[in-house]
């Protein structure tokens, strides 16, 4: 069976070396141009997914334009069977619809819930105790495949977002291994998702990772740990941009208005919430440095909360 594997990210490395080390015949990989970045944008990046490739000595493609008569043409000369896709961007029919076997993508969540760009980050900013990963048969309605398995995973209520991340790669994997076994071997039963139950994980922006100290002191540690380490929940303190990658829910109940902060300037930050306070353990300011909160404070004294921050 032909293979051609498409995906970028670090999250794609390992259901990639799964299918390698079993010995399949990955004739292609297809993954995002190199881009420049780092100081001045002049180191060449290029994804984790093509280093490992290389590693691997595998036939690597690398376009710029999916629906180009030049790539679609050397798709076609790979006379591939079936087309896995972990962590790529959407692809057009005919490249999906291509190879006799189908094209099946792997999703970080439960499907139908958490149709979407950022499934990870939002099922924990919706504090979710369990989440997962789905293989389903791409169709044209993105994340709306029959789905073919799914695996469980569990959300810690320490977890951030990285974490889940971490371990859900190699779950990925295995399913991604079980699946092609299935349609190998042809015993491929897939199940119809329903719409009714779906949900979504829209693309995160400056808009929706902002941190709205108007909700539960719980929804509001969900909501940053689901953000971190990246892109990161935010807020303004002296009209300055301030990420935040950890916090803790404060023992004292009392209240006051949402987004008050209170401070000794030494040890400790929390901001008011609706029915409590959240604890910011690590943060950076925009032209600072990432530090611990004692480190934060010990150089600088905070004057107000930016109005934008409610």
């Amino acid at each position: 069976m032909r293979i051609i594997y498409l995906g970028t990210p670090e999250f794609a490395v390992p259901s990639l070396d799964i299918l390698y080390n079993a010995g399949y015949d990955i004739v292609g990989v297809i993954t995002s141009v190199d881009k420049y970045g780092g100081r001045g944008r002049k180191v060449l990046i290029e994804s984790a997914v093509k280093k490992y490739a290389i590693s691997k000595n595998l036939n690597i493609l690398q376009p710029k334009n999916l629906k180009s008569p030049q790539f679609i043409e050397e798709l076609l000369a790979l006379k591939a069977d079936l087309q896995i896709v972990v962590a790529f961007r959407m692809l057009p029919i005919l490249v999906w619809d291509m190879p006799p076997m189908g094209t099946y993508n792997l999703h970080g969540s439960l499907l139908p819930k958490y149709r979407g760009a950022a499934p990870i980050n939002w099922a924990i900013m919706k504090g979710e105790s369990e989440t997962g990963v789905t293989s389903f048969k791409l169709k044209h309605e993105i994340d709306t495949g029959s789905i073919l398995l799914q695996e469980r995973v569990k959300v810690y209520d320490d977890d951030n977002a990285t974490a889940v991340h971490n371990r859900m790669m190699y779950i990925a994997a295995d399913v991604i291994y079980r699946s092609v076994k299935a349609i190998e071997s042809g015993t491929v039963e897939l199940t119809e998702q329903s719409d009714n139950q779906a949900t979504h994980a829209p693309k995160l922006n400056k808009e929706n990772t902002k941190i709205d100290f108007n909700r539960s002191v719980k929804q509001v540690y969900n909501f940053i740990r689901g953000l971190s380490v990246y892109p990161c929940a935010w807020f303004k303190i002296d009209g300055k941009l301030t990420k935040v990658y950890s916090s803790s829910i404060d023992e004292d109940t009392s209240t006051t208005e949402p987004g008050t902060i209170v401070s000794d300037n030494k040890s400790y930050l929390k901001v008011a919430c609706k029915d409590g306070y959240i604890r910011l353990n690590e943060i950076q300011m925009s032209g600072k440095s990432k530090m611990k909160i004692k480190d934060f404070l010990n150089g600088y004294n905070i004057e107000s909360i930016d109005d934008s921050a409610i």
